[in-house]
């Protein structure tokens, strides 16, 4: 049983050895004497707690056996020793107290935990009387995120620095049966610094499974006990035809707590070097991130080769949103790049996403500056949008050259005006809402030749919508609605005419929409079959005439807005089906289908939906890749399936059986699964005639494959099936455990690149990437 006793508080160094909240007076004692404690009830040993009790000046000792000299003042304990002052723990076999010096002296299986719950380890330890500076022979330490330390010897010099010498770090399990860490880094010497949350190496060996990789003189990394500071993150390595070898070195500098930077150099042995720069901020009223990058270099093909004059090469990627007030924000979105191949011949990643109010497509870059305000009943948004185009326009079937699309014929989109209100109270016992939209479109090229001017537009809309719901008693439920809008155009600069035109148009659409709903408990889940109905009736289907020429025989029918028509499961159910203002759907019609869902508790279901849209009569002015123009437009179907945990199917399809061959018209179909051992996807879109007019079908997988607990192989794969090409395919292998992961992925794209003979080539490029993620070295979260 432990003994537990209490110094007297005439003690030097205002010595006070407390036990919990136990009294027990220390007996003086002769110099160099030695007797045994008293037996008294014994303390559980416990690591450090966040308060033991103990306030700022509080010691607390535990020993078998305590031995004090007056004389020389010094104290000793020793067997199974553990003392604790100002939230700190030492354990030991022996600890020698010099009162007089304020030096401890603790040795054999010394431990010392902190507040924090790190702790260090030793074969021997002298520390201050505080317990916060020292040194130690046989040191390791175990810290946040399982990391572990070990040296010949150790120097605390206070709470923030440390000191290593002959030193080993690793954040890998080392036990018995794995004597060796998957990694670790060796030094001759090694400084924690907490203060600037970083660790420093002299002489620093990166070792995997024990064999040297990397030599570095000098070499550090953020504190694994940081939450987040400066240092290295994780590498890149790989080699293409294009670029040769690359390298590419992304640092991490923390400016301030709201404040960092990310420098990533990436160094090519084919063509000139490449810096990526990431800053992020955040504000007290919203943040703002700037993503750019810069080089200075010719123009190069597919094969590395460089050619023509050096010229800067850059881009930018930027997005900031910012509260005004609890109803006013503002934000903004810039993408600009110097050159429309720069992001393929550097590979910069993660370039096509939503930064700003309106969603970004792929290989285009929109540039917009915005504010908006909502509350619970009205939104208001103005902006501005500038687009520059990135896609190939088309590939000359002699040359076989392609050539970019003309951003200059996008126009400039601003001011653009988009709000709604709705009165809290309802309206004849039914939702009213208002909306208004107004647009200004300026072109500076005509896409009908570079040497006109482009076609510049002024639109406003008013829109009045009211909806009411209610349920029969026969469980029918019923929703009918009015719909109006008012139109006004302004075109100008036409082809052939300085001269403007106007137009104004009102539209309108009544219905009722139905549904029955019928619902069936089944052991373990549910069943829903509902049958769906809408009428509705109103104005013809519009587009906006303008009249082109003097003789007024051409007429140009404006669109700006609804070029991309899709008709699909989305908008079945919707009396105006065009995606934009400028094409109007309308006349008589029914829209009719049923909805099937079955669901169960253990995530298993299945639902489908089949529909049809007929109208009283043949309407030209919709698209007729739509399959909405004749009377009985293309059957939809739509389904999703979970027959197990982890796997979910969907397919959807647009029917048209007047066909003679080719019936669907489009099919989208996808399969995801995921399991322990394997996941993975599969996707396959079929469209007998896209929006920009071409056949389009693409079949796309990817996986993952787990071999072992730790080996597993990845493999990507995209096929154009109207080319019979594949555009790309990964393969890949991957090793990753507790603290490391390695991927190395074989690439084979097909790119478009610069000719030295104008134009752009299509060709394959065959790449292979290297990754190495070291645990607490770095971190993958920054776009490069």
């Amino acid at each position: 049983m432990k003994d537990q006793r209490q110094g007297a508080s005439s003690l030097p160094g205002r010595l006070r050895l407390l036990a919990g909240v136990a009294s027990l007076v220390l007996a003086a004692t002769t110099a160099h004497a030695q007797q045994p404690l008293a037996s008294v009830p014994s303390v559980p040993v416990v690591k450090a707690p966040p308060s033991d009790g103990l306030g700022e000046e509080g010691y607390y000792l535990e020993s078998d056996l305590l031995i004090r000299d007056d004389k020389s003042e010094i104290l000793t304990a020793r067997g199974d020793v553990e003392a604790r002052y100002q939230g700190r723990t030492l354990r030991a076999d022996e600890v020698v107290y010099d009162t007089k010096a304020g030096v401890i002296n603790a040795k054999g299986h010394v431990q010392l935990i902190n507040g924090d719950g790190t702790a260090q380890f030793a074969d021997e330890m002298t520390l201050d009387k505080d317990l916060k500076a020292g040194f130690a022979l046989g040191f390791s330490a175990r810290m946040d995120k399982n990391v572990k330390i070990a040296a010949v010897s150790a120097i605390r010099r206070n709470d923030n620095i440390q000191e290593l010498n002959q030193a080993i770090y690793t954040p890998c399990e080392i036990c018995a049966e794995k004597p060796t860490p998957t990694w670790s880094v060796a030094a001759d010497k090694v400084v924690q610094d907490k203060d600037r949350q970083l660790v420093y190496y002299k002489n620093a060996v990166i070792r995997l499974w024990g064999a040297p990789l990397m030599y570095l003189p000098v070499f550090w990394h953020p504190d694994p006990q940081a939450t987040r500071s400066s240092g290295f993150l994780t590498p890149k390595l790989g080699a293409s035809k294009r670029r040769g070898m690359s390298y590419q070195q992304p640092y991490l500098y923390v400016i301030s707590p709201s404040q960092d930077i990310v420098l990533s150099p990436q160094i090519n042995s084919s063509v000139n070097p490449f810096l990526n720069v990431h800053w992020r901020k955040r504000f007290y009223s919203g943040s703002a991130e700037v993503r750019a990058g810069f080089t200075y270099e010719k123009d190069i093909d597919d094969r590395g080769e460089r050619f023509g004059e050096s010229t800067p090469r850059s881009y930018i990627l930027a997005r900031g949103l910012f509260d005004i007030n609890d109803k006013w924000k503002w934000g903004f979105s810039a993408e600009r790049t110097s050159d429309k191949l720069l992001f393929d011949n550097y590979t910069i990643n993660d370039v096509y996403q939503q930064r700003g109010l309106f969603t970004s497509e792929d290989r285009r870059l929109s540039s917009q500056i915005y504010t908006t305000r909502q509350d619970k009943l009205s939104y208001l948004s103005l902006s501005a949008v500038s687009v520059q185009g990135l896609r190939v326009s088309g590939i000359d079937a002699v040359t076989g050259l392609a050539s970019f699309e003309n951003s200059d014929v996008f126009p400039l989109i601003g001011p653009l005006v988009e709000g709604r209100w709705q009165p809290e109270a309802p309206v004849l016992g039914g939702r009213l809402r208002l909306q208004g939209s107004g647009v200004v479109l300026t072109r500076a090229e005509s896409p009908y030749g570079a040497t006109l001017d482009g076609v510049d537009s002024q639109r406003g809309s008013l829109n009045a919508d009211w909806r009411s719901t209610l349920t029969l008693k026969s469980g029918v439920r019923v929703s009918p609605f009015v719909q109006a809008r008012g139109d006004a155009y302004r075109v100008s600069d036409l082809p052939g005419t300085d001269d403007s035109q106007t137009y104004s148009r009102a539209l309108g659409v009544t219905g009722v929409d139905f549904s029955y709903p019928f619902f069936k408990a089944l052991k373990g889940g549910t069943v829903v079959l509902e049958p769906l109905a809408q009428v509705a009736a109103g104005s013809e289907s519009r587009r906006v005439p303008i009249v082109v020429g003097t003789s007024g025989a051409t007429t140009y029918l404006y669109n700006e807005d609804s070029t991309s028509f899709e008709f699909d499961e989305t908008n079945l159910f919707r009396a105006n089906k065009s995606p934009g203002f400028d094409l109007y759907e309308g006349g008589q019609r029914l829209n009719v289908g049923a909805r099937a869902t079955v669901k169960y508790n253990d995530t298993r279901g299945a639902s489908i939906l089949v529909g049809r849209s007929f109208r009283s009569e043949f309407d030209p002015l919709l698209p007729a890749r739509s399959g909405l123009q004749k009377k009985s437009s293309d059957w939809i179907v739509a389904a999703t399936v979970t027959p197990v945990r982890g796997v979910n199917a969907f397919v959807r399809t647009r029917y048209a059986p007047d066909l003679a061959s080719n019936k669907f018209r489009r099919i989208e179909a996808g399969l995801d699964a995921f399991h322990k051992v394997a996941n993975g996807s599969v996707r396959y879109i079929k469209d007998q005639q896209d929006a920009g007019g071409f056949p389009l079908e693409t079949f796309e997988m990817r996986g993952q494959l787990n071999l072992t607990k730790k080996w597993g192989v990845t493999a990507y794969g995209q096929q154009d099936l109207v080319a019979g090409v594949w555009r790309r395919r990964d393969l890949g292998v991957v090793y990753a455990d507790d603290c490391i992961r390695i991927d190395v992925i074989y690439q084979n794209e097909d790119r478009f690149s610069q000719a030295s003979t104008g134009g752009l080539k299509l060709q394959a490029d065959e790449s292979i990437v290297f990754r190495l993620t070291l645990a607490t070295l770095g971190d993958t979260g920054y776009s490069q």
